[in-house]
């Protein structure tokens, strides 16, 4: 894609941060469900399939003739996943003042100037000391009808970055937060003015600290966290899980098949807390959504990417299952690949601590 097509783009409005997203109350309820919930799995295990699924939604360059594996894409870095909430239900009780959240429904409203929202997503990702988190990337963007309830998550994105899609396009906003008390990074870095503008960094401290944003259309990833030494954990694969740890007060620790491959002290565990919402116009957008009146569908979808492929004069073979199958999804991610922003700010290392 050509720089031009990369700069369209940008968040719909402004982000903005706020302080103290949730209470001391809420903080601490927030902290409990994720140390007795886990274990928590990787980020990658949770959503993706095959590497090639990974590299869709990051707009990675795969090399002629390569075939890819798990441990090229994980390199050491290892964010657990886990949800809190979807599709308008919270999985613990005890959090439904966090998720039906009327300050956040409220900002919602207001950052599109709508009439309408609904809280959708509510996740945390879960982590001690890593490098950077992987290339600038955008966040799982739904349609009315493809959603990531009944969608590959590398197919949504593939969809965005085309921008053949945006008539159905769903308006979404998050307040995503973070809580870590380390001193070596740890921040957030994103691209507001697009992937060629300027980058704008969140910085330590990071209690409570937010930003409000629209995430599906605004570049953005992690920045390293934690002691270099500790940045690359030993046996990682994609079937490890982070869980607490019984033998540190308040610490944790990464399992690869039933090992502990690294403890992590309670305070190098950085925890994300991403809440989002989807937001109507007004009432006829909202019934539109919940009618299902002009819905797309996979195999609109579908076919609307393979006619583009074909009028850019690219030849493949078209598989039995193009929603699985790894060839197909590689050709896909790089016919539609977006270049994301080259200016990302210098790693945090030790000579940041205090």
């Amino acid at each position: 894609m050509t720089a031009d097509f990369a700069d369209q783009f940008r968040p719909f409005a402004p982000p903005y941060v706020i302080e103290d997203a949730y209470t001391e109350d809420q903080r601490q309820r927030i902290f409990k469900v994720v140390r007795d919930n886990g274990p928590w799995p990787l980020i990658l295990a949770e959503n993706f399939k095959s590497p090639e699924e990974v590299i869709a939604t990051t707009g990675g360059v795969i090399p002629e003739g390569v075939t890819l594996t798990w441990d090229m894409i994980l390199q050491g870095n290892g964010t657990f996943r886990g949800y809190i909430a979807r599709q308008g239900v919270c999985f613990y009780p005890e959090l439904n003042d966090c998720y039906y959240n009327s300050r956040f429904l409220e900002m919602a409203r207001n950052y599109w100037g709508a009439k309408y929202a609904e809280p959708e997503t509510f996740l945390i990702n879960i982590q001690g000391p890593t490098p950077l988190g992987g290339p600038p990337h955008l966040d799982g963007v739904v349609f009315r009808g493809m959603t990531m309830e009944n969608t590959p998550l590398w197919l949504l994105l593939t969809m965005a970055k085309s921008r053949m899609f945006d008539h159905w396009r769903s308006k979404k906003m998050q307040v995503t937060g973070w809580y870590y008390k380390g001193n070596i990074g740890g921040g957030f870095n994103y691209w507001p003015d697009g992937p060629r503008g300027e980058p704008q960094q969140i910085t330590s401290p990071m209690w409570g600290r937010a930003v409000v944003a629209e995430n599906e259309m605004m570049f953005h990833h992690a920045q390293a966290t934690g002691p270099v030494a500790m940045r690359r954990p030993t046996g990682l694969d994609i079937s490890s899980v982070m869980a607490p740890d019984p033998t540190v007060k308040d610490g944790w620790r990464i399992e690869t098949n039933g090992q502990v491959t690294q403890q992590i002290p309670a305070d190098e565990m950085r925890l994300l807390v991403h809440w989002g919402a989807r937001v109507f116009t007004d009432m006829a957008d909202l019934k539109r959504t919940f009618d299902h009146t002009d819905d797309i569908t996979h195999e609109k979808a579908l076919n609307m990417l393979i006619d583009e492929v074909r009028r850019r004069g690219i030849t493949f073979e078209m598989p039995t299952d193009p929603l699985t199958d790894r060839k197909f999804i590689g050709m896909l991610s790089q016919v539609f690949a977006v270049n994301g922003p080259a200016n990302i700010p210098a790693d945090a290392d030790d000579s940041m601590a205090a």
